[in-house]
């Protein structure tokens, strides 16, 4: 079978909507558990426009709220793939909010949504690879396997048979914690 490829910006999705009361936590700010939602959506519309096919999300790679969104400004979010494996795509998220009545716009999040293309068997499929036609969609498929690379080492080097005790003790003085170790 012959492998396809598509730019980024044939998946390309934004979206943007009003904060509603309905959309507040107990500080009257929009909940981020509201934002993480429309983020997660936003992540499968790209990915499934990009591959073709239903899309799961595999795992959520860092989200920092950097400024609080309020009840009434506009919320953007723009969503393109910045990376393809063999059945999986990173998509890189952006998160801005609008004061609709200064104009103000700030960066609320960014964030990266590992996506997996499924068929209707709930098997894993081929995705498309990316075109990668700018300076800027090199960076963004680079730093995408970095981070992948990064989770990977991160992963090993804290499982039961890596994780050496005595190393981290010594890490961990100064630090809010206290020690009734029973099982070492």
């Amino acid at each position: 079978m012959e492998r396809k490829y598509k730019r980024s910006n044939d998946s390309r999705v934004s979206i943007t909507q009003l904060m509603l009361p309905a959309h507040s936590n107990f500080s009257g700010r929009v909940h981020g558990g509201h934002i993480l939602n429309l983020m997660d959506q936003i992540a499968f519309a790209c990915a499934s426009k990009h591959s073709g096919h239903y899309c799961v999300t595999a795992s959520v790679n860092k989200v920092d709220f950097l400024s609080p969104i309020e009840v009434g400004e506009l919320v953007t979010m723009k969503a393109s793939v910045n990376y393809t494996g063999n059945t999986s795509m990173v998509v890189g998220l952006r998160v801005e909010a609008e004061n609709v009545q200064t104009g103000i716009i700030k960066h609320s999040n960014s964030s990266y949504f590992t996506m997996v293309a499924k068929s209707e068997e709930g098997e894993s499929m081929p995705v498309p690879g990316l075109i990668l036609d700018s300076v800027e969609s090199v960076r963004r498929f680079v730093r995408s396997i970095r981070r992948i690379e990064q989770s990977k080492s991160r992963v090993k080097r804290f499982t039961d048979s890596e994780f050496a005790l005595d190393e981290h003790l010594k890490f961990l003085e100064g630090r809010n914690a206290q020690f009734t170790l029973k099982d070492s």
